[in-house]
């Protein structure tokens, strides 16, 4: 277990509000209007009048002052994890013990969580795993972290703290380690998968030297990483944005063919240039024109791990990768669908063919599967392609419309026979172009039952 010896007493003194605060900095203006407009803002609070000692940290300090969108509130305590929780349910808020080894809970307020993690610092790691200790220093909390312009936090006084100097440089578009950049990797070498994600989205100019030099120097550190890890930072670096200039230099320090030693960017290139994709695009552009549309944070979250997956394919055509990245399930079946390619897909094709093709495959796929057509046959935006993806996106996807129960009610009696009696109107239902509803498919299939009998 971790040590939880620490000094801070829990009766800290209330804080003043940051929106009263007249000698605020306008980056911590910033970060207090854009948090006053999001829905989250009251758990925040609710977790700032219990422990008024917390601090914004991480991810949502960082796109808060970037303008970005800020989709998870991190926050960070000096109390460790059985102190917090008791404090926290007494106010009425729920407590999941989601990582206690590693001093993390979810609170839960009106539905959304909070990540609440203790104060920490390394005790041991492995370029894996870390063990952990608590503490009451903030900065030694922030001098784990691995980037500098992670490594900021905003406090219920309304007061950016920022020991690294992580705000110089995300106004300068420099990704750079807290630190020396080799013993960061030592402690975590997935930070050099990392660190070419958070270059991508948040780095402009010439990336940093020391980084480069260090992960190049260290790369078979990364070899020790776990599958699962590597594909999921890898998933989450092929959505983003400058991903070809991305790649090279990761190709440049070695580290692509360590992880991917079958990537061949020219055929991730011409996917990309199939969808006119610029180099400062934001993901999910290949997708962001699909009509079949998402809803919801899910669906959002489904589409960008389709995207995910097809720029995979696109750079590694190699059905056997998903097991290899020890992928989900599904994720598998995808990458196998687009290795079998099949059903045939082409512009020209009838509505019958296109019913034909989403009766037997799910329209996300018929869509995904087309950039891969496009990009090996053409490489480059086409208006007959991009009009099979209306036209999928236009679709309800064609379900055959009997089932047991209607063969019963034609008098056939239960077993294999039935099952092939059903197989046949399906056959003829897809032969008709998936058009037949269901009264017209009884029709048939009593048709045929009655002729079948009378040839006998």
């Amino acid at each position: 277990m971790p040590d939880t010896r620490r000094v801070l007493s829990h009766h800290e003194e209330q804080l003043p509000s940051a929106g009263e605060d007249t000698h605020a900095s306008e980056q911590e203006k910033l970060i207090w209007q854009r948090l006053s407009v999001l829905p989250e803002r009251a758990g925040v609070e609710r977790i700032w009048s219990v422990l008024p000692q917390a601090r914004l940290v991480g991810g949502c300090v960082r796109d808060f002052l970037c303008g970005r969108p800020v989709h998870d509130i991190d926050m960070a305590s000096p109390l460790p994890p059985e102190e917090a929780t008791p404090l926290l349910e007494a106010a009425g808020l729920k407590v999941v013990p989601t990582g206690l080894a590693h001093g993390t809970l979810t609170v839960v307020h009106e539905s959304r969580p909070y990540e609440l993690t203790t104060l920490r610092h390394d005790v041991e790691t492995d370029g894996r795993h870390a063990v952990v200790a608590w503490t009451d220093d903030w900065r030694e909390d922030a001098a784990r972290r691995d980037f500098t312009i992670n490594a900021l936090s905003f406090d219920r006084a309304g007061k950016l703290h920022d020991e690294f100097g992580g705000v110089k440089d995300l106004a300068e578009g420099r990704v750079r380690f807290v630190g020396n950049a080799a013993r960061r990797l030592e402690e975590d070498a997935l930070r050099a998968l990392r660190f070419f994600r958070f270059q991508a989205r948040y780095g402009s100019g010439t990336p940093d030297g020391e980084a480069v030099a260090a992960i190049r120097a260290g790369v078979e550190l990364t070899r020790r990483l776990s599958v699962e890890r590597v594909a999921s930072e890898l998933l989450r670096l092929l959505t983003g944005p400058r991903l070809l200039p991305t790649l090279r230099l990761m190709e440049e320090t070695t580290l692509l063919n360590v992880l991917l030693p079958q990537a061949q960017l020219v055929g991730l290139a011409r996917l990309l240039d199939c969808g006119n994709m610029t180099e400062d695009e934001e993901a999910p552009s290949l997708l962001a024109v699909s009509s079949v549309q998402a809803q919801g944070r899910n669906e959002e979250s489904e589409r960008e791990e389709r995207l995910g997956l097809l720029r995979l394919y696109a750079l590694c055509p190699d059905e056997g990768l998903g097991a290899r990245l020890k992928l989900s399930r599904l994720a598998r079946h995808r990458l196998h669908v687009f290795a079998q390619n099949i059903p045939e897909l082409s512009p020209d094709m009838t509505d019958d063919d296109l019913r034909r093709a989403a009766a037997g495959q799910e329209l996300s796929l018929l869509e995904d599967r087309s950039w891969l057509l496009q990009a090996a046959e053409l490489g480059r935006p086409d208006a007959g392609w991009e009009a099979l993806r209306a036209r999928i996106g236009a679709m309800t996807r064609p379900v055959f419309p009997l089932s047991g129960k209607d063969g019963l009610e034609c008098g056939l009696q239960p077993g294999p026979a039935l099952g092939q009696w059903l197989c046949r109107t399906r056959d003829w239902w897809l032969s008709e172009g998936c058009r037949p509803d269901a009264q017209a498919c009884r029709q048939w299939l009593a048709q045929e039952i009655q002729r079948s009998e009378s040839v006998r």
